[in-house]
């Protein structure tokens, strides 16, 4: 780790080669790789799309893509390299999004995770997304997904 803190940007476009690369390391391990390069430029340069970066002096530590709505915000991926989790990264981004969220107006944020991935839904658990169901196969057809959800004001959330 970086003697430097990790503090929280906007990505830029020469973020999404790294961005993919820890996608692909640590979200999509075993997976097709679905958020190449491209695939994350292409979600940066949506008007709907917010994407931040947590890096430090050694570089990307961290990073989250989050899609706005008329009504709900889906968060498409949020990743933290494995030596610094639980260090404070992951959570600055939910918050930082989160607040986004609220200022935007929207009812609640969406996600997706796999299903047995504890760690990951005890860490959205803390910051107050409660399951919404399971999605079989979410995954490549094959890995079942779990769907967590964090109201943020009442609505119609269908």
């Amino acid at each position: 780790m970086s003697d430097r803190a990790v503090t929280l940007r906007l990505a830029r476009p020469d973020d999404a080669r790294a961005m993919a690369e820890m996608s692909r390391q640590f979200i999509e391990a075993g997976l097709a790789w679905r958020y190449s390069p491209a695939r994350i430029g292409a979600l940066m340069r949506q008007r709907e799309t917010t994407s931040l970066v947590a890096g430090d002096g050694a570089g990307l530590q961290g990073f989250s893509i989050m899609e706005f709505g008329d009504e709900r915000a889906h968060l498409v991926l949020l990743c933290v390299q494995p030596a610094l989790r639980r260090s404070g990264i992951g959570r600055g981004m939910v918050e930082w999004l989160v607040a986004s969220a609220q200022v935007a107006g929207m009812a609640a944020i969406r996600l997706e995770l796999r299903a047995d991935n504890a760690g990951a839904q005890a860490f959205y658990t803390a910051l107050g997304f409660s399951e919404d169901g399971l999605v079989p196969g979410y995954y490549d057809g094959r890995i079942t997904a779990r769907r967590m959800v964090r109201r943020l004001r009442d609505a119609a959330l269908g």
